[in-house]
């Protein structure tokens, strides 16, 4: 990001600011814009669903609040705002109010670590995925601790599928990320990313010497966010609403921004890991075409890559969604022997290939990098 903070100390030293100023407040602001985005994509995607569904269900969806319905996401979060926050009785009240904050934060938190562009990465260590392996997991872990304090044998239930489920996907998820840290002989998500260049553009993306890889992390994706038909969770015609059932008003809204969040960071991070990451189909950004070196050509360069991120991602969200409105919901014991007889071989196997090409092909993958 130095680009960015040499324009933010430029235009602070232009006003007469102190470059200390700059110095401490600069990391606040990608903070606060981050979580501005994130709330305003997770509004987009509830809307964005549920109209998709109904077109896939032959359904209307919203269609009364605004034009198109487009204001029905943002009257449903003031419905919950407004609403109040029930505590029952006999529940673990300290735990039971800490579990939503819990699988907020670290939802919120692994949305800094993705690279946007060459230049907005806000957290950018050596070994940023397994930072992010440990943060999207850990929401499971509150899940789990909202269930247990709610006192309630459902929401019990729920967590304690969730925690079996979470255990079972992401030993092949693991197997599959070390495959692409293999191929790209890094452990971080910009590196990953710049590994995936090549003049021939998607010919060099890791999507093509991995695509057994990537339908896996698809599937592990789907269990850990407890997307249908992995929703064991929060089976409604079993368990109510699983974990979160004693929960109203803006607790519950809580676990439901985090599943929206988590669905956008992982839908990211698959972009990442698979189709390039921030990087152009075309092998070269339309921005240097139109603009050369220019100043403007370069701003307008950091802004496509977000564009592309963020179109893949937003493929991969479609494809989630259409799942949702075609598959019925797995049976818990067939939803496990999915993953320790099917999933796990084939990730061991997926590992096996990328070896095989790092070290034979010399990491040459496809096209010329």
């Amino acid at each position: 990001m130095n680009y960015l903070y040499h324009l933010y100390i430029e235009f602070l030293t232009k006003y007469g600011i102190p470059k200390l100023f700059g110095d401490i407040t600069f990391y606040v602001l990608p903070f606060c814009l981050s979580a501005a985005v994130l709330m305003l994509v997770v509004l987009f995607l509830v809307l964005f669903e549920r109209k998709l569904l109904g077109w896939l269900t032959q359904r209307k969806g919203p269609n009364r609040v605004g034009i198109w319905g487009v204001l029905q996401t943002l009257a449903d979060a003031l419905k919950l705002l407004l609403k109040e926050n029930v505590t029952p009785d006999k529940v673990d009240k300290f735990l039971f109010n800490l579990a939503p904050i819990l699988v907020f934060i670290p939802a919120m938190t692994v949305f800094c670590i993705i690279p946007f562009s060459a230049e907005y990465t806000f957290v950018n260590t050596s070994t940023n995925v397994i930072l992010y392996l440990v943060l999207v997991a850990f929401p499971m872990l509150s899940l789990f601790l909202g269930g247990w304090a709610s006192n309630n044998k459902y929401a019990l239930m729920g967590a304690a599928r969730g925690i079996a489920q979470i255990l079972s996907y992401e030993i092949p998820m693991t197997f599959v990320v070390l495959s692409v840290v293999t191929l790209a002989a890094s452990m971080n998500m910009t590196g990953i990313t710049l590994a995936q260049y090549s003049r021939n553009g998607l010919l060099g993306w890791f999507f093509i010497p991995c695509i057994i890889g990537f339908l896996i992390m698809f599937i592990c994706v789907l269990a850990e966010l407890n997307r249908c038909p992995f929703d064991l969770p929060e089976a409604e015609s079993e368990l109510i609403c699983g974990y979160n059932t004693e929960y109203s008003g803006m607790r519950f809204a809580l676990f439901y921004l985090s599943e929206y969040t988590l669905l956008f960071v992982n839908s990211l991070f698959m972009s990442i890991m698979f189709f390039g990451g921030y990087l152009s189909p075309f092998g070269v950004y339309l921005s240097q075409l139109l603009f050369g070196d220019t100043h403007l050509g370069t701003v307008l360069v950091y802004f496509e890559q977000a564009f592309w991120l963020c179109l893949k991602a937003f493929m991969i969200i479609f494809v989630i969604i259409w799942i949702r409105a075609t598959l019925p919901r797995l049976a818990s014991f067939d939803l496990l022997k999915f993953s320790w007889t099917i999933l796990i071989p084939l990730a061991i196997f997926n590992l096996f290939i990328a070896v095989f090409i790092k070290y034979t092909m010399g990491g040459a993958l496809c096209g010329l990098s």
